[in-house]
């Protein structure tokens, strides 16, 4: 009891917007089910606990205690916490843009919620797939989890999330320049908003319609709906107490007027003008005090606006976890890492090709190559750590621990080299020199850690590294190459070649291998 005096207590702070306090007795709450082993109890309480996270913008702790609760709710059997836990971690990793484990998080959730004949916990997973397909541009994917969503929530007569699935709909028929079908969900969500007195929703109603306006240059309708989201989202409170006020006000003109009638006062007309102008002044003090808040949150959205740049600016420098980190505590703290996996990659004779070619369309050229290297690494969750002329060097296995490190990479590779022979036959077919690129790859131990005040860099030392460049330029153009460690650890994914030990430069004899296909054979 003490403990669920704690919980509920916590989530009243946490519905105050009190953070530290929610989280104080949100702990508290844990601390006592985790002593007495109520573990059923201790499972909402890791959510609820994710929750506050989520609200204080703490991502890699809400993960953690969303995790924390799928765990216990995996060794309980407790279907309704492992569907909620999966659920909350596949939005998260939406929001982190990590789609493929949203994914299968989500869809984990939407099987146990179909198994355990949990409506409510499928037309939220179909929900909440529709908007990580949204968010990838995947609009008739996104489309058909919204309608499936829609149809369970009309059964269950939920008018609540059927307001904001209209809405989500409407949103993306807009994306898709479908303006009739927008305009007929983003209507209807704002009608039914209305009847049931949903004022967020009315908002998102008023934004959607004012952007499909504009879309269709149908510029004052859309002022008209702008003006309605401004006011709606902004100053809700406020307009509720001058509706309060402007009906007291009312009422007793009416009464006066009432009076007036009856009697054929002077006294009663004269305090029925009176009534007037203090209304009149009250219209008018609400006038001044809304363009006000007009401003005011208009500065707000552009601050926010910059901080959202800012972060994915820092993004772009640094991985997720590191950022955060640097976000949290100021500065980040370097660390060994056992077991990663380097790449490095380097173009043949780049010299003399470059003295071929204008600075210009070298410069071009090796952009447009390391862009395409940046899309593929992205794709198989290697992190970039960066380029040094024309080397491009990048590692899995960090910041964040996995074991498909040296599969990942190697994937990488293969696929950029696939890459680089198909644009070697492109520029060749137009008569212009191509780039030939080595590739090298060794696994072991690194520390990582920022370096630098000004201009923050990411960066990895040890001999692993050395051995990775020297995997390079031991290679040959076209070829991956790798060293036994490496090889050790894919040989059962992988066709490759033994070199036998060749020499590198600095370091003696190594065992090296060519990774000779272009497709794993994945066991």
């Amino acid at each position: 009891y003490i403990a669920n005096t704690c919980n509920n207590i916590g989530h009243i702070y946490e519905n105050q917007g009190n953070y530290p306090e929610a989280l104080k007795y949100q702990l508290t709450a844990i601390k006592i089910q985790d002593e007495i082993g109520e573990k059923k109890d201790l499972i909402y309480s890791y959510i609820n606990l994710g929750n506050i996270n989520i609200a204080q913008g703490s991502y890699p702790e809400a993960l953690n205690n969303y995790f924390a609760s799928l765990k216990i709710s995996e060794e309980i059997g407790d279907k309704y916490g492992i569907s909620i836990s999966y659920s909350k971690i596949g939005v998260i990793y939406g929001d982190q843009g990590n789609y493929p484990e949203a994914f299968r998080n989500l869809f984990s959730s939407l099987k146990i919620a179909e198994e355990t004949g949990d409506k409510q916990g499928i037309a939220l997973s179909y929900n909440n797939i529709g908007v990580v397909y949204q968010d990838q541009g995947n609009y008739p994917e996104a489309l058909k989890n919204y309608f499936a969503s829609l149809k369970i929530r009309e059964e269950t007569g939920d008018k609540g999330n059927i307001a904001i699935i209209y809405n989500d709909i409407g949103k993306v028929y807009t994306k898709q320049k479908k303006n009739n079908e927008a305009s007929q969900y983003l209507n209807k969500a704002l009608s039914l908003a209305k009847e049931i007195g949903n004022l967020n929703e009315i908002n998102v109603s008023y934004e959607g319609l004012a952007m499909l306006d504009s879309a269709q240059g149908t510029f004052k309708k859309s002022l008209t709906h702008y003006k309605m989201y401004i006011a709606t989202r902004d100053i809700m409170f406020s307009q509720e107490n001058a509706k309060k006020i402007m009906q007291y006000e009312f009422d007793k003109k009416e009464t006066l007027a009432k009076a007036e009638q009856e009697n054929r006062d002077a006294l009663a007309l004269k305090e029925l003008q009176k009534q007037k102008l203090v209304r009149n002044g009250f219209m008018g003090g609400f006038a001044v005090v809304l363009l006000f808040a007009i401003v005011f949150f208009s500065q707000r959205n552009k601050i926010k606006k910059g901080k959202k740049r800012s972060d994915e600016l820092l993004l772009n420098i640094l991985p997720f976890e590191v950022a955060e980190e640097l976000k949290q505590t100021g500065h980040c703290q370097a660390k060994t890492f056992s077991m990663v996996t380097v790449m490095f990659t380097d173009f043949k004779d780049f010299t003399s090709v470059s003295e071929n070619v204008s600075a210009e369309l070298l410069v071009d050229e090796i952009n447009f190559c390391f862009s395409a290297f940046d899309q593929i690494v992205q794709k198989y969750k290697v992190e970039k750590i960066k380029t040094v002329g024309d080397a491009y060097i990048c590692v899995s296995g960090l910041p964040v621990l996995n074991y498909t490190h040296a599969f990942d990479v190697v994937s990488a590779a293969i696929e950029i080299r696939n890459f680089i022979l198909t644009r070697k036959k492109e520029k060749e077919a137009r008569g212009e020199i191509p780039f030939e690129l080595r590739i090298g790859i060794h696994t072991g131990p690194v520390v990582a850690g920022i370096v630098g005040v000004k201009k923050f860099q990411y960066d990895i030392w040890g001999d692993t590294v050395n051995l990775a460049a020297r995997m390079e330029s031991s290679g040959e153009a076209g070829q991956v190459n790798i060293s036994g460690t490496t090889y050790a650890l894919v040989k059962d994914k992988f066709h490759c070649t033994h070199r036998g030990k060749i020499v590198a430069k600095h370091k003696g004899e190594i065992d090296m291998y060519f990774v000779e296909v272009s497709n794993p054979s994945v066991s």
